[in-house]
């Protein structure tokens, strides 16, 4: 990497290759805690059910991410209803679920704390359904986990399962076994809401988006990992570089003219720099040296890499949580699903590496990635007839 670069980062602390191990156990110290009803960055949220044991056949489910208004094509067409709701919530025995607050710079502060299933419930049957509907919500990342543990090829025969979320948000759910050290918690999928941990490093350019968002202090990890924040994060970047005189005083000028910057911009520079149609690369063709596009480049892949090495700690935490993948016939199934998993410059084969160094090499733990066509839909589903 360009020293000066490097220089840059170091002086406002952004971490370059960050360790994925040691972020790994900060994240599984503060798991257990949550898990111990202690003070936790995470929220650790049980949701009282397992993948089921065989598969369910011909039985009607609707799967929903809509409101009630939107629903009037299949009213009273099944008494199961899946709702997949993708912001953090308390998980109720009878499948409900409390809404705890909304992510993903969401703002509306007035539904907090409803049960969610009861309030769709009561609107649907204001819309005129009849039958008796049994409401089961779960988030995406369950969802995910459900849909890799259903129909899995013949012969294959995953010791556990895990659900990755890696798009505008990041979340990652596993199934705990049951053990001695949480007294009373029975075997069951554990929702971590992983883009709450808070005992992360942040680096000035992380601190001063934060200020900007609509929940400072709040989504720690998130804001340095998901999609939703890559893109206003390195805008904070490339424009702290412009006024420190890392670019050209032409370029400088010009990258300090952009007002907003999102992923697909970004994202569209890393892999195709000379493509003029984003943003970077029309900025770049105007006045750009060499030098210069190679020190934007390196700015922006730092930044994605930090994405994938988060990714990374948090999936070996959840992998060594479920207690499984011990031996290589029967490895962990982790299904991904998420546009900046599969997407953005190098984040899925990058995670990959550093999942097995993490994982396989140091660990013994085994895992295989895995996707699946419509996995949210799929997952949803089975959540709606489990219950």
């Amino acid at each position: 990497m360009n020293g000066a670069v490097v220089a840059f980062f170091n002086k406002h602390n952004f971490i370059l290759n960050q360790d994925v191990d040691i972020l790994a156990n900060a994240i599984l110290d503060d798991m257990n805690e949550g898990l111990l009803g202690r003070d936790a960055g995470q929220d650790m949220i049980k949701t009282f059910s397992v993948p089921p044991s065989k598969q369910i056949t011909n039985s009607n489910v609707i799967v929903i991410d809509k409101f009630a208004e939107n629903l009037e094509h299949l009213k009273d067409k099944s008494t199961n209803i899946g709702f997949c709701f993708s912001y953090p919530m308390t998980i109720t025995e009878d499948g409900d679920g409390i809404l705890l607050g909304f992510s993903k710079e969401v703002k509306a502060p007035e539904v907090v704390g409803s049960h969610i299933g009861a309030e769709l419930a009561l609107s649907l049957k204001a819309h005129g359904w009849k039958n008796n509907i049994k409401i089961s919500l779960l988030n995406d990342t369950v969802a995910a986990l459900l849909a890799g543990a259903a129909d899995n090829p013949i012969g294959k025969n995953y010791s556990s399962y895990l659900g990755l979320i890696l798009g505008t948000g990041m979340n990652c759910a596993y199934i705990q076994p049951e053990t001695p050290l949480y007294k009373g918690l029975a075997r069951q999928i554990i929702v971590c809401e992983s883009g709450k941990f808070a005992k992360v490093t942040r680096s000035d350019f992380d601190i001063e988006y934060d200020l900007k968002s609509i929940k400072p202090g709040s989504s720690l990890l998130e804001k340095q990992c998901s999609g939703a924040y890559l893109g206003p994060v390195s805008l904070e970047i490339i424009k702290q570089a412009c006024k420190e005189g890392l670019f050209s005083k032409a370029f400088s000028a010009s990258l300090l003219s952009i007002e907003s910057l999102t992923l697909i911009e970004m994202d569209s520079f890393l892999h195709t720099p000379y493509n003029t149609k984003s943003i970077l690369a029309a900025k770049a063709k105007e006045c750009a040296t060499e030098e210069d596009y190679e020190k934007l480049y390196q700015l922006l892949d730092a930044v994605v890499d930090r994405c994938a090495r988060i990714a990374a700690s948090i999936l070996t935490a959840c992998a060594i949580k479920s207690g499984e993948g011990k031996v290589s016939y029967r490895p962990l199934s982790i299904l991904c699903n998420g546009t900046t998993f599969y997407k953005t410059w190098k984040v899925k084969d990058r995670v990959i590496s550093y999942l097995e160094e993490s994982l396989t090499r140091k660990r013994g733990i085994y895992y295989e990635i895995v996707s699946k066509d419509n996995d949210i839909t799929l997952g949803t589903a089975i959540a709606g007839l489990m219950k």
